[in-house]
């Protein structure tokens, strides 16, 4: 997302879900036992942009601040985090998160959550700030292990700024994955089918 955006609109958000209690806390079930890491998207996985070539980042710990436009987190204990960053040379991005929980129950409620924040985000960024107008679309699941979601997102605000993503959660046992694409503009042309194909790949490789 742009930065016009998430000047106007992510710091009002993020208050506002803290106050209502989003951060999602896990119940302490002890530390993810040590497993192989989950493998990532690699930068020819990602939809395909049309004057641009896709660069990606090193893996690394933590939740990204890139995520945060819909849902704000704090990495917990029982809870194995990491993320990847693709850029291309315009307007156009993409983040990859991995969450290991301790248990497939554990990652499931969180599949959920995750997917509930995308769902009500829309809604919750117009409510933190007048100067934002938002529309969420459903683009349903997808049959990929035990499951995957992808949902859009466009913003537009009072001054001017206008940007679209792409959103999914999918899970594979204790695995959870998010994958976000964002440019500028809005739900034409975004590429939902080729998205749809980089989220079932992201879960076929977690494990």
């Amino acid at each position: 997302m742009s930065m016009r955006i998430r000047t106007s609109a992510l710091t009002a958000l993020t208050v506002a879900a803290l106050a209502a209690g989003t951060v999602f806390m896990a119940p302490a079930a002890g530390a993810a036992p040590k497993a192989a890491a989950p493998k990532f998207l690699s930068a020819s996985q990602l939809p395909p942009h049309p004057s641009s070539s896709w660069t990606a980042g090193p893996v690394t710990e933590g939740v990204p601040a890139s995520l945060d436009l819909c849902f704000h987190t704090e990495n917990v204990p029982d809870y194995d985090y990491r993320n990847r960053e693709f850029r291309t040379d315009v307007d156009t991005g993409a983040v990859q998160l991995t969450v290991v929980a301790s248990t497939p129950a554990l990652a499931k409620g969180l599949a959920k959550h995750y997917d509930d924040l995308f769902r009500t985000c829309a809604d919750r960024l117009e409510a933190a700030s007048p100067d934002v107008d938002a529309e969420g679309r459903d683009y349903g699941t997808l049959a990929v292990e035990e499951g995957a979601h992808v949902r859009g997102l466009n913003t537009e605000t009072s001054g001017g700024a206008n940007d679209v993503a792409l959103m999914s959660v999918g899970r594979d046992g204790r695995t959870v994955t998010v994958v976000q694409w964002q440019q500028m503009g809005d739900f034409t042309g975004v590429p939902v089918a080729a998205f749809k194909k980089t989220t079932t790949t992201a879960v076929n490789k977690l494990y």
